[in-house]
């Protein structure tokens, strides 16, 4: 006789039995990588066959942009779908305020145990909690509601004292990646004393691997890749897979002194951008660097990339021969991206596209739309929203992101953005350099951003705004604000822009009414 209480599969509607074998989730963010920088989207050099192996049983977005820079904002945005404006995080060191749901704290809620490799730079919500905690004084805290299997932030303890283990002694700090042969500072495309196999992204790779294993029901993994972020190094063969005249053209001015004087933002912040912060053990600015250099570091970064791909067909591979392929769903994408030379510059922040322009693929096995290109504009601050719908899980505050489900399931979304926003908080609370530099206080130290296919609005709240005509000036050179012919044009994005603004201040309670018979809520998607 059977058993009561048990169901044959067969019985079940597909919907039905969808929701009882819930997925897998895997979110995998590579740190600082281009948009551009796919092969599946036409790049001029790089090859990823790894991620185009993804994308062809995916969706890819093709036209997806980080939500802030640098990483902790822009996190702050992918992790909660919220706009800088709303959640408030404005710079590496900005506590995420504990009040905002976050995806671990909703996959939690949905009956999984969201576990963490690599790290989130989320600084912790100082209000009620002791002054002496030694968690405020890092912005590398971990995201509310992941356990942290393998932590591996900016320092690379874990994974130098995984090299030591391994026989490299001398893996004591992060000046293993200057390549054998170089000295301190120098620009080199030799390889560094580890090996491919070695990488710290081989080492999360394994890590995961390793946990994945020891899995028996459906689970949550978010890999946070540190790579291709710097410093700017790479082991064979991916040190010489690119060459410094490989890849598209560089936008920039003619040299970095002219790109200086296109906006007082761009006089103030350039200089300050330091080698050191890509090449160990050099100092001063970047405006020392010919084109030359440029090219040399973009063709490590390139290698970098590639680095990554490689280590990402393995966890491919593991989840295939492990049987879980096919139940896992796959997000791929970064948290920012790279100037990688664009406008005489390296990493991120200020307006430009290079800085925010992220590559976003997501597989879900349940879904037939496979090998689809979206050219619809995408945020970062539509990851969250997707994974909760997909998982049947309400955010607990107001939306700025929005469902990509739609496009994952081959549909037309109706009523999409026909705009991308961004934003970017250039104040300075401990030492207050910007301030000082602008005579600004710090709320006015901001800029926002609206792009859309033909034009690029940038405003910032105290200094003189932006307005580039992408159809004429796809390199951002021009900049046509105080253009008299452009007048209507810029005072339409500043109103498009002041809109966009009003139709998210935060929404949590907004979309709720107290009525006779209680409360009413009705959030629209």
């Amino acid at each position: 006789m059977q058993n009561p209480t048990s169901i044959e599969p067969s019985s079940i509607e597909p919907k039905r039995l969808e929701k009882l074998r819930r997925p897998n989730i895997l979110l995998i963010t590579a740190d600082q990588w281009r948009g551009d920088c796919l092969s599946a989207v036409g790049h001029a050099c790089v090859k990823t066959p790894e991620i185009d192996a993804l994308a062809r049983e995916g969706t890819l977005f093709r036209q997806h942009y980080a939500g802030a820079a640098p990483c902790s904002p822009a996190r702050a945005t992918l992790y909660t779908g919220l706009y800088q404006m709303n959640h408030r995080v404005c710079r590496n060191g900005s506590p995420l305020d504990a009040r905002f749901d976050n995806l671990a704290l909703a996959a939690r809620r949905a009956g999984y145990d969201p576990t963490l490799f690599g790290y989130t730079d989320t600084a912790p919500d100082p209000r009620g909690m002791d002054a002496a905690d030694p968690h405020l004084t890092t912005y590398e805290g971990v995201l509310p509601g992941f356990t942290a299997r393998q932590l591996l932030p900016e320092h690379e303890r874990q994974w130098l004292s995984w090299l030591r283990s391994r026989g490299h002694l001398n893996a004591v700090s992060r000046d293993i990646h200057i390549p054998i042969g170089a000295q301190a500072g120098e620009i080199s495309d030799a390889a560094p004393a580890y090996s491919s196999d070695e990488t710290q992204t081989a080492f999360l790779a394994g890590e995961f691997i390793r946990w994945m294993g020891e899995q028996d029901r459906p689970w949550f993994a978010h890999v946070s890749f540190l790579r291709p972020h710097p410093p700017f190094s790479v082991p064979a063969p991916f040190n010489r897979m690119y060459k410094p005249d490989d890849g598209p053209a560089v936008a920039r001015a003619e040299n970095p002194e002219a790109e200086q004087t296109a906006h007082p933002y761009l006089a103030y912040a350039m200089p300050l951008s330091d080698k050191g912060s890509f090449i160990p053990g050099t100092q001063g600015p970047l405006s020392a660097w010919s084109s030359m250099d440029f090219a040399a570091i973009r063709a490590i970064y390139y290698g970098m990339i590639s680095e990554v791909d490689a280590q990402l067909g393995r966890i491919w591979q593991a989840l295939k021969d492990a049987g879980a392929w096919e139940n896992t769903l796959v997000v791929f994408t970064s948290d920012h991206a790279e100037m990688a030379g664009d406008h005489w510059t390296l990493g991120k922040g200020g307006f430009f596209d290079g800085s925010y322009h992220i590559p976003l693929i997501i597989r879900d096995p349940a879904n037939a739309a496979a090998g689809r290109i979206v050219d619809d504009f995408t945020s970062a601050a539509d990851i969250f929203p997707t994974l909760c719908q997909r998982l049947g899980i309400e955010p607990k505050h107001g939306l700025d992101g929005r469902s990509l489900m739609p496009f994952i399931r081959g549909e037309r979304a109706e009523g999409w953005r026909d705009a991308i926003f961004w934003e970017f908080d250039f104040r300075d609370i401990a030492k207050g350099e910007a301030e000082r530099h602008f005579g600004l206080r710090p709320n006015q130290c901001n800029l926002a951003v609206l792009r859309d296919d033909r034009f690029k609005y940038v405003h910032f709240a105290a200094l003189p705004p932006l307005l580039f005509d992408l159809s004429d000036d796809p390199m951002e050179l021009d900049d046509v604000a105080a253009d008299p012919a452009y007048a209507a044009i810029r005072l339409e994005y500043a109103e498009k822009l002041l809109s966009l603004r009003a139709r998210h201040l935060d929404q949590t309670l907004a979309y709720t009414e107290l009525t006779e018979k209680g409360p009413v809520t009705h959030r629209p998607r």
